[in-house]
C-alpha cells in the first residue's frame, strides 16, 4: 500500500467517529409486543437470578475454576442483580459482590487478580458493573478504571515487544489486549474496553474511540476500508478476531471466495465490531456499518455462532447471545431482514432461544466447552444480561 493511500485510510478512520448527521430514530416494538416480551422474559431472568443467588460464595463472589471467587464472573453476575428492579445496587447480594470486586482494584487503577491475568477483560466488566450501580461513592474507582483501560490501549506512546513504535501504521494501533503490555490486541478485548468506557460515560469524541476505530476497521473483512494485505479484495463485511499475524480468526477453517482464501469472519466478532463502531458514533450510512449490517442479515441465526464451521459453531455461543443483544439494541432496529427477505423480531427470537436452553435449576451452560462456557455462573450471567438488554430497549 502506498503511503498516500495509507494516510488517507488512517485519516478517514480517525475522523469517522464524528457523525455527518443525526441517526434516525430507533424503531421499537408496540405496547402489546412490549408486554408480551416482559411476560416471557421476566420468569427466565428470575429463575436465573435465583440460581446465581443460591451459588454466591461467602466472600460475595462466584467461582471460575477452583475454589477462589473470580472478579470478572462476579462483576458480570453482580451487574445482572444491580440492573434488576427486584434487587438493585442496595440489595445484599449486590453489595457483597460489589465489595469483592472493588477489593481487586490495583494501584494502577485496573480491577483484576494479578495472579490470573486477563486484566483488560476483568477491568472492563468490573467498570460496567460499577457504572450500573450509579453510586457517587464509586466515582474514584470508576475514574481510575477508565484511566487504566485508556492507558492499556496500544498507541504512539508504546513500543511492541520487538521495540517497534506502535504508530498509526502499526497493525496493533488502537487495539487492546489482555493488559500485560506484551501480547497483541484483539477485537474481543477491544470491544470490551469500548463498551466499558461507553457505559461509564466516556464521551464518544474521546481520542480512545478514534484510535480504536483504526484497529476495528482492520478487523473487518472489507477491502474497501481495510488497509491490511489479508483483506484486499474482501467484500464479506464481517469481522475476525485480530488483524495481527496476517489476520487471525478463531475459526479453524478459512473462507474460500473465488479461489482465494480469507480469514473467516464469524458472529460474535461481527456483532462486537458492529457495536463498537456504533459506540464510537460512526454514522449508520458509513460503508463499514452498512457492510456489517448486511452481514448480520445474511447470516442471521440464534441456532449457532454464525459462520463458524461444524462443531465450532456451538463454541462461544452465550458470549455471542450477549453481544448480539447489546449490538442490536445499540443499532435500534426492532427487526433484522435475513437473506431470504424474512423479517425477524430479534428480541422475541432471543427470548425463545434462551427459554429453550434454560435448565431446570434456572441456569444455562454450554456443553461445547470453550472460553469457559462450561461454567454455569458465567453463562447464566451472560444469559440474564442478554435478556435484560431485550427489556431495556422496550422500557424507554
Amino acid at each position: 500500500m502506498s503511503s498516500l493511500r495509507l494516510t488517507a485510510f488512517v485519516t478517514m478512520t480517525l475522523l469517522a467517529a464524528c457523525p455527518l448527521f443525526a441517526q434516525p430514530a430507533a424503531t421499537r416494538p408496540g405496547a402489546a409486543e412490549r408486554e408480551e416480551l416482559r411476560r416471557r422474559a421476566r420468569p427466565l431472568i428470575e429463575r436465573g437470578l435465583r440460581f446465581l443467588e443460591s451459588a454466591q460464595a461467602a466472600d460475595g463472589g462466584w467461582r471460575a475454576r477452583g475454589s477462589q471467587s473470580d472478579p470478572a464472573i462476579t462483576a458480570l453476575a453482580a451487574k445482572a442483580f444491580i440492573q434488576h428492579p427486584g434487587h438493585g445496587p442496595g440489595h445484599a447480594v449486590s453489595k457483597r459482590a460489589l465489595a469483592l470486586v472493588v477489593s481487586y482494584q490495583q494501584p494502577d487503577g485496573g480491577i483484576y487478580n494479578p495472579q490470573v491475568g486477563y486484566a483488560n477483560y476483568t477491568t472492563s466488566v468490573a467498570l460496567m458493573m460499577l457504572a450500573a450501580a450509579k453510586d457517587r461513592s464509586l466515582e474514584r474507582s470508576i475514574q481510575a478504571a477508565q484511566n487504566y483501560l485508556k492507558h492499556n490501549q496500544w498507541d504512539e506512546d508504546k513500543d511492541d515487544p520487538s521495540g517497534k513504535r506502535v504508530d498509526q501504521t502499526h497493525v496493533w494501533y488502537g487495539g487492546a489486549g489482555y493488559g500485560d503490555g506484551k501480547t497483541r490486541p484483539d477485537l474481543s478485548n477491544t470491544q470490551m474496553m469500548l463498551e466499558a468506557l461507553h457505559e461509564s460515560g466516556l464521551p464518544s469524541d474521546d481520542p480512545v474511540y478514534k484510535k480504536a476505530l483504526c484497529f476495528i476497521s482492520r478487523c473487518q473483512m472489507l477491502g474497501e476500508t481495510n488497509d491490511q494485505p489479508f483483506a484486499q479484495g474482501a467484500r464479506d463485511g464481517g469481522f475476525i478476531y485480530s488483524p495481527a499475524s496476517g489476520g487471525e480468526s478463531k475459526s479453524l477453517e478459512a473462507a474460500r471466495v473465488e479461489n482465494r482464501e480469507f480469514p473467516r469472519s464469524y458472529g460474535s466478532m461481527t456483532y462486537a465490531g458492529f457495536k463498537s463502531m456504533l459506540y464510537a458514533a460512526v454514522d449508520r450510512n458509513d460503508p463499514r456499518v452498512q457492510a456489517a449490517w448486511q452481514w448480520i442479515g445474511r447470516y442471521y441465526t440464534l441456532d449457532q455462532n454464525p459462520n463458524m464451521p461444524g462443531a465450532q459453531s456451538r463454541q462461544g455461543l452465550f458470549y455471542y447471545y450477549h453481544v448480539f443483544a447489546k449490538a442490536l439494541r445499540a443499532y435500534g432496529e426492532s427487526h433484522v431482514v435475513d437473506s431470504k427477505g424474512l423479517r425477524h423480531d430479534w428480541r422475541a427470537d432471543l427470548v425463545d432461544k434462551l427459554a429453550g436452553l434454560q435448565r431446570a435449576d434456572g441456569s444455562w451452560i454450554n456443553t461445547a466447552d470453550r472460553w469457559m462456557e462450561d461454567n454455569p455462573y458465567l453463562v447464566t450471567a451472560y444469559s440474564v444480561l442478554a435478556l435484560q438488554e431485550v427489556l431495556a430497549e422496550t422500557s424507554r
